[in-house]
């Protein structure tokens, strides 16, 4: 997820373009530039400084002339190539006089690349984005106008997007288009503009229209054109705004962690986009491992903390399952304390949102040295984690403000289920076509993570039942243990409730001797293998007195008569289900917070990156 904006008409643009950039930060700082349309030429400015990016670019952003009335500006979220000065954005063409900006994934990009370097173009970045640039650049030289060659190329491209381009040739003017990936646009007298979003230009205008789908919007001063990928010519939606600056940041919800928990179906469909390789089996996003050297694996050690261990656990079940290879499971902070029995023939897989997570990075260290391959997963392009691997399975779940995990933990249990599938897929335990059948059912799960957030209302009900509730249980029994003990962190985090996480067949093993009247159960009872058992196990903390609350897939009646209270969710398959069950989960840890009175976006005595041990 990155941030776009630009503007047309004005007689000082830069400013306008950085001050949005500053505003568009949370959606992206691994790098920042700049292009003005400036006197029959492109002047381009780029900085690669991480989370200083922006005010760099601020600062060194001096234009030769003060003639440029049209531009366009970026700040990045890496997906495609590591954060650097060659794969920031604008993108230039051939010539030096089209430049581009880039917010999605081209799904095609490397077929496209091919084509491209084949006829001649010389390809300046590793990112996906620069194929954009080179193919307007072949139609503008076709005789196309600018609008219509945006239009054309439109129709060769997959994945998602929302780009803007300007041309030397044509001043100011800035054509810009969006497919999945937000894009909004403005006007104001003499004056136009686009964004990623709201914040960017408030205070520039309130006169604010959404672009659809496969639609083209050719902006020049003053004035807007919309046209649909066939050319007819079309009347943009108006937007109504009613935000304070602080409020548009977050997408007009009270808090990040809100907007992010509604983020989590993007998050999911981003991080599933562009995973088949040139030969249409699935790929890492960067990879020095060979197909022969992830047959030779006899073993898979995951390291994680936190919510990303939660995730570790739900993977184990599906590698165990699809790839027919033993699994550990470690927290980071342990795994160098044991002595682990780790060689070449040993898979280690380290897992970090920020991918700079201390614990992980050294445990990782610890897998190298002894001969391990090693996989990261990350939801930073190029992090620390990155370099130290062999490969790398990168989550597109875009900037994370809110310090507890909720989008990133939903796109590392994607990552992780695609690498159970590419293990898979290598050693031969499952077929292409099973492969391709269960990255359907994954392709689903958005739709699936969308209508379970659709429900927040009935979480809120539970919620506020439970207000006056102190002490909390979380079961789960196979899948359904990770969720419970994920459900029960978020509550920890955000409430500053006692919550215990349990496998449920533990219960008499201790725990149930903390159950009494007052204390509430929750039970992830989504159907799975052991799902008769988890309704025993329910039914021994509901005799003793508990609130039951249980996780229900839609329609089953027989349990939900089991309990005081129901979350209903759309049934999905066990492996996947993880990815469902912990939406409301989410919502009741936030609901809860909320009514306690406790910010959720920063829970006390907790960092967003850890790079202590």
């Amino acid at each position: 997820m990155c941030g776009i904006i630009g503007g047309t008409g004005l007689d000082e643009v830069l400013p306008v373009l950085v001050e949005g950039l500053r505003r568009l930060e949370y959606r992206g700082y691994d790098s920042a530039g700049v292009a003005l349309a400036d006197g029959g030429s492109i002047w381009r400015v780029r900085v690669a400084n991480g989370t200083n990016s922006v005010a760099e670019l601020a600062g060194v952003a001096r234009p030769p002339s003060k003639g440029s009335r049209a531009g366009i500006a970026h700040t990045r979220w890496a997906t495609h190539g590591r954060p650097s000065v060659e794969n920031a954005h604008p993108h230039l063409d051939c010539t030096g006089r089209i430049a581009l900006v880039h917010n999605g994934i081209v799904e095609n990009h490397l077929s496209l690349a091919e084509a491209l370097t084949d006829r001649g173009h010389v390809l300046q970045s590793a990112t996906d984005t620069e194929v954009l640039v080179h193919l307007i650049e072949e139609e503008v030289a076709r005789g196309l106008a600018l609008v219509e060659a945006v239009r054309s190329v439109l129709a060769t491209v997959r994945g998602s997007l929302a780009i803007a381009v300007i041309s030397a040739d044509d001043p100011e003017t800035i054509v810009a288009a969006r497919r999945a990936t937000p894009l909004i646009v403005g006007l104001r007298d003499h004056a136009a503009f686009l964004a990623s979003d709201i914040p960017a230009l408030l205070g520039q205008t309130r006169q604010l229209y959404v672009l659809d789908d496969d639609e083209v919007a050719e902006l020049r001063p003053g004035a807007l054109r919309v046209l649909t990928l066939a050319g007819a010519e079309v009347e943009p939606r108006a937007l109504e705004v009613a935000w304070s600056l602080e409020s548009a940041q977050k997408g007009g919800f009270d808090d990040f962690m809100s907007k992010e928990i509604r983020e989590q179906p993007d998050a999911v469909a981003n991080t599933l986009l562009d995973r088949l390789g040139p030969d249409g089996s699935l790929a890492f996003d960067d990879a020095e491992l060979s197909a022969e050297e992830l047959r030779s694996v006899d073993k898979v050690c995951i390291i994680a903390c936190g919510s990303s261990h939660h995730a570790a656990m739900v993977a184990k079940y599906a590698v165990e399952h699809w790839a027919r290879l033993p699994v550990e499971v470690d927290i980071a902070s342990e795994f160098r304390y044991r002595d682990p029995v780790l060689d070449a023939r040993t898979l280690a897989v380290g897992v970090s949102q920020s991918g700079e997570t201390l614990d992980t990075l050294v445990a990782m260290r610890e897998a190298r040295n002894s001969g391990a391959r090693l996989i990261a997963v990350s939801n930073v392009v190029d992090s620390s984690m990155a370099r130290e691997a062999q490969a790398a399975l990168y989550t597109h779940a875009g900037p994370e403000v809110g310090v507890a995990a909720t989008k990133t933990f939903l796109a590392q249990l994607v990552a992780l289920e695609l690498l159970a599938l590419m293990l898979a897929e290598v050693r031969g335990t499952l077929s292409h076509a099973e492969v391709s059948g269960w990255l359907s059912k994954l392709h689903e799960v958005p739709g699936l993570v969308r209508e379970a957030i659709r429900r927040s209302e009935d979480v809120d009900a539970v919620a506020k039942a439970l207000a006056d509730a102190r002490d909390f249980f979380y079961l789960g029994r196979h899948v359904g243990f990770p969720v419970a003990l994920e459900g029960a962190l978020k509550l920890k985090e955000l409430a500053y409730l006692r919550a215990e996480g349990y496998p449920a067949g533990e219960l008499k093993h201790g725990p149930i001797a903390l159950i009494e009247p007052g204390a509430v159960v929750v039970a992830v009872a989504t159907r799975n293998r052991l799902w008769e058992k988890l309704c025993s196990n329910v039914q021994e903390v509901a005799s003793r007195g508990a609130t039951v609350v249980v996780i229900a897939d839609d329609g089953d009646h027989e349990t939900a008569a089991l309990a005081d209270h129901v979350l209903w969710v759309p049934h999905a398959d066990p492996l996947i289900s993880p990815l469902v069950d912990v939406v409301p989960l989410q919502l009741l840890a936030y609901r809860l917070a909320r009514l306690h009175g406790h910010d959720p976006d920063r829970p006390r005595n907790l960092a967003k990156v850890v790079t202590v041990e």
